[in-house]
């Protein structure tokens, strides 16, 4: 992919505004989300959310990594003591109008064990026990 060092980081340094002033001015667009997801593809790794009252984290796996692996990515307890992924598609997240209840009225929202293979944009909630390891009696 061609690309100016430059000329990317010249528009990274402008305000939002900025930017697409510039951009639409000198017809021209930047090619940095097209490298990084070349380079995604390229190297075979995919993204997972997780989604809590406050928060949405994204987190890179790669592509075929079962579910207790995605959970071992977040913690390794998680992984040791995975008993089941609760999973949605990010697509049916906004297709049934942004809320987990709507992915649920429309039955997109699945309950997968350990053999599921997360997919590029799943919303999960990991459901794991904390191993026993180490404790002293």
């Amino acid at each position: 992919l061609p690309f100016s060092a430059v000329f990317e980081k010249k528009i990274g340094e402008m305000s939002a505004d900025e930017c697409e002033e510039y951009l639409t001015k000198n017809k021209t667009k930047s090619v940095l989300n097209k490298i990084i997801h070349q380079g995604y593809k390229a190297l075979h790794l995919i993204h997972f959310f997780t989604c809590g009252e406050d928060e949405v984290r994204c987190w890179t796996i790669r592509k075929g990594t079962k579910a207790p692996g995605a959970a071992g990515t977040i913690h390794t307890d998680m992984q040791q003591g995975f008993i089941s992924a609760e999973v949605y598609a990010y697509k049916d997240f906004k297709k049934n109008g942004s809320t987990e209840g709507g992915v649920k009225a429309a039955g997109k929202y699945h309950q997968q064990g350990r053999n599921y293979v997360v997919q590029d944009g799943d919303c999960c909630f990991f459901k794991f026990n904390k191993p026993n390891v180490g404790k002293k009696k």
